[in-house]
């Protein structure tokens, strides 16, 4: 693969453009904000979202989709969770035949619950979607920090083929074909990282942290077996490695929005300081009504997605999942 055209200019679509461009292959990328690809352009760096990591000679900016699509060997879509379904819808007519789809986006759809696959599936044939994940902040993989990941299709050849393409020395790649364990790890683990920074902003220590991380887990794993997953998904990088690096770094924007909860800012407030999106905020919804549809018990998930709403306050969860009734760890 020679060509990647990207939508989406975040942190993480550049990030990756990074490294595509070491490797010397060519990338487009397009944005629908037209002011924020033009001041990338002028500084050779995207200074709105990923500061300090200079743009080699092999990215440029397009102006439109089919600008940054035309003759692309893949199409890589870094969009926010929530409006995957149009950016997929939009670029779809410029995608080339043969191009394969990756998608690196971490969310549920709001309303209809769906993963990103599913909402794939109703446009293309899913055996040239990819989806990348696993534990990866954009800020480390733009300044070439070691970094491991994993590729995961319902087409083997098709992961294996996005592992090639990404495969450097200093950023590793998996394979898997399990599609539902990975962006329902990817997406759950946003969630947790909420509540972890929430009990970061209340002054909690390591042991809550440990707790919270772990039994979070437990619940993304009962979900996501329910769900069709693999238990094995879960103990990998897209499950508690992306888990690990979202709940515990400054870098995340879920936990960095929790913090500020915890410490008893409103949660639209929280937002708004943090600057970025926060898919954890969106997924908590849509998390909270698919295990109600699933019929699987979430506690720690229902409680954080509570606070979000603000129907309860971050000391009554506390107080909520501390008094709950004992039970077998293994139930």
């Amino acid at each position: 693969m020679k060509n990647v055209g990207i939508i989406g200019a975040g942190s993480w679509g550049t990030a990756l453009a990074t490294v595509l461009a070491g490797k010397g292959i060519d990338v487009r990328i397009f944005d629908v904000d037209e002011g924020h690809l033009r001041r990338m352009e002028q500084n050779r760096e995207n200074v709105d979202y990923l500061p300090g990591v200079p743009l080699n000679e092999h990215i440029a900016m397009a102006w439109s989709s089919e600008e940054a699509l035309k003759g692309a060997d893949a199409v890589l879509f870094s969009a926010p969770a929530q409006h995957f379904r149009s950016a997929l819808e939009s670029a779809l007519p410029f995608i080339p035949e043969e191009a394969l789809i990756i998608n690196v986006a971490k969310g549920i759809e709001q309303g209809t619950h769906k993963r990103l696959s599913e909402i794939a599936s109703e446009k293309i044939d899913l055996n040239r979607y990819v989806v990348l994940s696993g534990p990866s902040h954009a800020e480390e993989v733009g300044k070439a920090m070691p970094t491991t990941v994993a590729t995961a299709s319902v087409n083997l050849q098709a992961a294996e083929a996005i592992q090639d393409l990404f495969m450097t020395d200093r950023f590793r790649v998996y394979t898997t074909e399990d599609v539902v364990g990975v962006e329902l790890g990817g997406a759950l683990k946003n969630v947790i990282a909420l509540g972890a920074g929430i009990s970061d902003g209340m002054g909690f220590g390591d042991n809550a942290k440990a707790a919270l991380m772990t039994r979070g887990l437990a619940e993304i794993s009962r979900l996501g077996i329910t769900l069709g997953a693999k238990f094995e998904t879960f103990a990998g990088l897209t499950g508690v490695g992306d888990l690990i690096v979202t709940c515990t770094s400054m870098h995340s924007r879920n936990r960095r929005c929790g913090i500020l909860m915890g410490q008893g800012m409103d949660p639209e407030a929280a937002v708004k300081e943090v600057g970025m999106v926060v898919e954890g905020m969106y997924t908590a919804e849509a998390a909270y009504e698919l295990a109600k549809i699933a019929g699987v018990e979430m506690p720690i998930a229902d409680a954080i997605y509570q606070i979000t709403k603000g129907n309860l306050k971050a000391a009554e969860a506390i107080e909520l999942l501390m008094g709950r009734e004992r039970k077998h760890e293994q139930a």
